[in-house]
């Protein structure tokens, strides 16, 4: 019975297709090509996530700047969007008029240091959304410096198997080379199938959070500009 599950599962001799080339390889080899195809899938799933994210975020803050320089007070806005779960430029508003409200509680309003309080609560904002943005590219940038370099090592295994089939085979006919050098490139071009799209991906991404925190910081200067001529009209 084992033998027959065997000779089922393994390729023909000289079959030199995908599978084919996957079941002929060392264990060794196979571990590298398992460990790229699951990273490759890894980093495909987290590519078609940020795409989601990034296009979310620019929708939200797009609709946000819309209702912000509507004419809306800005009482009425913190009431609609305080209760929510808000990102981008709404947590900035909303974190912003959160601390405005609680300087004016009590009979003693604390008013000496708000515009710093507001300042500091918006750059903090800020700095959690870009980790939010941020979160996984990490896994991208090292899959798509690491994979090559895997995909290397398998080749380097391959051909060194190629090897010991000549030497035991005491010819270096093609088809005593061909899997062998067959698996090992097979080897490289997961590495690099894993790694280019993480790459490219994670340079694209990163250019997005580099926007994205910028639209933030700028409309953190407008919005901090407006609560300051409040404060000196109240001082």
């Amino acid at each position: 019975m084992e033998t027959l599950v065997e000779t089922t599962l393994a390729a023909p001799k000289g079959d030199l297709s995908f599978y084919a080339l996957f079941w002929q390889a060392h264990i060794v080899v196979q571990v590298v090509m398992l460990g790229l195809l699951a990273a490759s899938v890894w980093c495909w799933a987290i590519i078609v996530d940020k795409i989601m994210i990034f296009g979310k975020t620019k929708r939200q803050m797009n609709r946000f700047e819309t209702v912000f320089w509507s004419g809306q007070s800005l009482e009425e806005l913190y009431g609609t969007l305080h209760n929510r779960v808000n990102h981008s430029m709404a947590a900035l508003f909303v974190a912003a008029m959160r601390e405005w409200k609680r300087s004016h509680e009590g009979a003693r309003p604390a008013i000496g240091s708000l515009q710093q309080r507001i300042d500091r609560v918006m750059d903090v904002t800020i700095q959690r959304e870009q980790e939010r943005l941020e979160n996984r590219l990490l896994i991208l940038a090292t899959v798509g410096s690491s994979a090559p370099f895997i995909g290397l090592f398998g080749t380097v295994w391959g051909i060194m198997t190629a090897f010991q089939a000549i030497a035991a085979s005491e010819s270096t006919n093609l088809a005593v080379v061909a899997p062998g050098i067959a698996e090992a490139l097979f080897a490289t071009a997961l590495g690099l199938l894993a790694a280019i799209p993480a790459v490219i991906a994670y340079n694209k991404f990163s250019s997005d959070v580099g926007r994205a925190v910028a639209r933030m910081e700028g409309f953190a200067d407008e919005f901090s500009a407006i609560l300051s001529r409040q404060i000196d009209e109240r001082v």
